[in-house]
């Protein structure tokens, strides 16, 4: 949902101008070596001054102008460093770069104590043998320079880039009163100055975990809500409801977060841990990069969903109304209907925000294909109006827009992309003829239906649920609303089940589990009696599920069920938005995990889990990861029917190659040559004609300047006079000499008449000049025997005449 009219982001002043020397020295100390930083300018933050605890401008809107200006002013800022000259770029850099001397501990390069007011991102550019003021370093500024030496421009402003951003985030760290937030600005302040050492791009890994962070987004979600509720009104209608969806993403977008230590009084202990992990992960990815573009930024709308929309909607709502009101006369006429209905849509989105059972929360849920072609259509209209100041003084929702670099908001569409016409892909039909087969054999072969020899288990089990012989049932307790007596007799039989087949648990703390309302059972029924089942407990907010107990009863293990009841409960996760399964298996239930795609390997972060999972002493803690686009239950019948469709094709291609056929006869008739492709049954075992590569242009072609041609001709012509082998082509041949050469020699050349041609400008091309010069060493060998002087002196000038036209780039055999 880009585009669009929006609410107007108001930002507060970020005071960028007021850093100075002082604080560029304060920087200094804090970066290790970073003598009079330069932070003048705007070294602020594109935040609130008190944020994440100020009692003055937590949890606000900041206002767009002063905002945009200091956006504006760090831009400018680094692009006034970008045109510094290389020295003072170099020097710049040396304040945040290790000393390279053997032995120095030194990291940055300070400067002497003369200097130490002046600035170098303005009038002051030290010498390279200048010394570093740290008294145990010494080294001159070259010493802190010298891994930069082939350092190309672009690189060197990025590293530049980033060493503002630091400074930034530094001056950010002393405004900012919140503890937590203090952290945070600490961790990525030394993320980006161990980038600078090392020169390495900055990549947040950690606890944290890769946006996004739960599925479906805000903005999704947002969009199904417009077409749940609205998708009966008119098309103006439904455009400006989709306006007012928008509208409320900017604000949401642009909106800045209280600190967990402020939030802690509304929130229970769930929602606070949840809103601490959900704030932090907002800090890192979504606000510090607004003003850090060294660092990949998000937008909120994109990488959170439900938990963190719930436990900000009742703010941001009253907030936004106010904002409403208060810009309302800001607003054209014909936009006011936006401000008019943004209460009604706010009051729609809470209440589908609360319902357990809302589908736009589903990640199966889509709009209609014609309401999703439509809104595309509408984005890419208005994405194709120019902006202009109108449209930048109502805002968009692309905070990218101002103080990132280009290259960073475009993403390059790949130019070399493979056409189907180079795909080594099979044909349409070959395909279909052999699924036809398969379907047949598997039609025509009676006995192996009647009696067959290697059906999987799974099939058998599939076969029984289709016939009701068996079924799956998710039940649970409630306290809510009264449980019917099925459910009740259900989890009073697993119960037995789970008890039965896991000894070693209690029986007091399975009942506890099965019983308790957080916890539900993916049951197996088979005559009406739970025969099977797995316990676990979704934790939504986190994106797993935990797995308590699994068990099947023993007389009925050998026959798949297992399998097919770990399917059920992947397919049900994966319904719900759950991409990850955890359980502490033990050692007798390693194996049946590890065959289910559990693996040892937990790739889910621990802050995730920890405090949230149940732990057992002499368990291994296992993990699998769910593909949304996966159905588990139908997953082995596909790669089954995959793999018989795959030997179908071995099987058709092995008859085409084994296939005999009549030898070739046109050689006997007397044709010399025929085309490779011609060949019978080449194609049909795959043999595709090869795309030679075009030859590359020699600096000296046909089409380059004839007189430059002349030229490199003339230097070999003389190249080749002067060899000691030259001398019996020097001239001419005369009768008196020999008196039968030409009764033989029909068409005699030498090295003198080829430099007559030459003169003449015979030569336009090099093949002229070349099959002259072959004709020399032809009639050479056709009048004299091998084992003559003659012979051997045209073998070795022709290997020389060949070498020096090599190097000119005019030899190409």
């Amino acid at each position: 949902m880009s585009g669009g009219p929006s609410i107007t982001i108001k930002s507060q002043p970020i005071d960028g101008n007021n850093t100075g020397n002082a604080a560029a020295q304060q920087q200094q100390q804090a970066a290790n070596g970073a003598a009079t930083a330069g932070a003048s300018g705007a070294a602020g933050s594109a935040q609130n001054p008190g944020h994440g605890g100020a009692a003055s401008g937590a949890g606000s809107v900041p206002a767009e102008g002063t905002r945009q200006n200091s956006l504006q002013r760090i831009q400018q800022r680094k692009q006034k460093v970008f045109n510094l000259p290389v020295p003072q770029k170099l020097a710049k850099l040396s304040m945040y770069s290790a000393c390279q001397s053997e032995g120095c501990r030194c990291t940055g390069w300070k400067t002497p104590q003369e200097n130490r007011h002046r600035d170098v991102e303005s009038s002051y550019c030290p010498e390279f043998n200048e010394e570093c003021r740290n008294t145990s370093c010494r080294h001159s500024l070259r010493s802190h320079i010298a891994h930069l030496d082939n350092i190309s421009s672009s690189s060197m402003n990025e590293l530049l880039g980033a060493i503002i951003d630091m400074e930034n985030l530094f001056m950010s760290m002393q405004r900012v009163e919140d503890e937590d937030t203090k952290k945070v600005y600490q961790y990525l302040f030394r993320l980006l100055r161990q980038c600078v050492l090392t020169r390495q791009q900055a990549v947040i890994r950690g606890p944290l975990g890769d946006p996004p962070f739960e599925t479906p987004c805000i903005t999704k979600a947002v969009l199904s809500l417009v077409f749940y509720k609205y998708n009966h009104l008119s098309t103006p209608e439904l455009q400006t409801m989709t306006e007012v969806a928008k509208t409320f993403l900017n604000f949401l977008n642009h909106y800045n977060f209280e600190s967990p230590s402020t939030r802690r009084g509304d929130l229970t202990h769930e929602d606070a841990s949840n809103y601490k992990i959900n704030y932090t992960r907002w800090l890192v990815f979504c606000h510090v990069p607004a003003f850090c573009n060294s660092l990949r930024q998000c937008e909120t709308s994109l990488v959170f969903g439900r938990t963190l929309l719930r436990t900000v909607f009742q703010c941001v709502s009253q907030q936004l109304k106010k904002k409403c009101i208060s810009e309302r006369d800001r607003f054209p006429e014909d936009k006011r209907s936006i401000i008019t209905l943004m209460p009604k849509f706010l009051e729609t989105l809470r209440a589908e925000l609360l319902k357990d059972d809302s589908p736009i929360w589903d990640t199966s849920y889509r709009p209609s294909n014609s309401f999703v072609i439509q809104q595309r259509k509408r984005n890419q209209e208005v994405a194709s109006v120019p902006i202009g100041p109108s449209a930048a003084s109502i805002g968009g929702n692309k905070r990218t827009s101002v103080g990132e670099p280009l290259h960073k908001r475009i993403k390059k569409e790949p130019t070399d992309r493979p056409s189907s016409e180079n795909l080594d892909d099979l044909p349409a039909d070959v395909v279909m003829r052999a699924m036809k087969s398969v379907s047949e054999s598997k039609t025509t072969n009676k006995a192996e239906i009647l009696f067959p020899v290697n059906v999987s288990r799974d099939e058998n089990v599939k076969a029984e649920e289709q016939k009701r012989a068996i079924e799956f049932h998710v039940v649970g307790n409630s306290l809510t609303k009264p449980v019917d007596k099925q459910t009740v007799l259900w989890l009073l039989g697993l119960q037995l089940v789970f008890a039965y087949q896991l000894p070693e648990m209690p029986r007091e703390y399975i009942s506890q589990l099965v019983f308790d309302t957080k916890h539900k059972t993916l049951a197996l029924i088979k005559e009406n009696q739970p025969i099977g089942g797995i316990c676990f407990r979704p934790f939504p907010s986190q994106g797993f599920t935990e797995i308590v107990f699994c068990a099947v009863t023993m007389s009925e293990q050998v026959k798949g069920y297992g399998t097919h009841l770990m399917n059920h409960l992947k397919d049900y996760s994966i319904q719900r938005g759950i991409k990850h399964l955890l359980t502490f298996a033990d050692c007798d239930a390693i194996g049946y995990f590890k065959k289910q795609g559990f693996s040892k390997d937990v790739k889910l972060a621990r802050p995730v889990y920890a405090g949230y999972i149940k732990e057992y002493d002499s368990a291994t803690l296992m993990h699998c990861e769910l593909h949304p686009s996966i159905v588990n239950t139908q997953f082995i019948a596909v790669i089954r029917s995959q793999s018989e469709i795959l030997k179908e094709l071995i099987a058709q291609r092995h008859n085409e190659v084994q296939k005999v056929r009549p030898g070739l006869t046109c050689f006997k008739e007397g044709l010399p040559v025929i085309p490779v492709e011609s060949i019978p049954g080449l194609r049909e075992i795959g043999w595709k004609p090869q795309n030679r590569p075009a030859r590359s242009s020699r600096p000296l072609e046909e089409s380059t300047d004839p007189e430059k041609l002349a030229t490199s001709f003339a230097s070999v012509l003389q190249s080749v006079r002067q060899h000691t082998t030259a001398w019996p082509f020097l001239r001419p041949v005369t009768a008196a000499e020999v008196p039968d050469y030409y009764d033989h020699i029909k068409y005699p050349m030498d090295l003198k008449t080829m430099g007559e041609r030459l003169k003449k400008g015979y030569y336009q091309t090099r093949r002229l000049f070349m099959a002259d010069m072959a004709r020399i060493f032809s009639n050479c060998r056709f009048y004299n025997s091998p084992d003559t002087e003659y012979y051997r002196c045209a073998n070795s000038l022709e290997r020389y005449f060949q070498t020096k036209m090599r190097e000119l780039g005019l030899w190409d055999k």
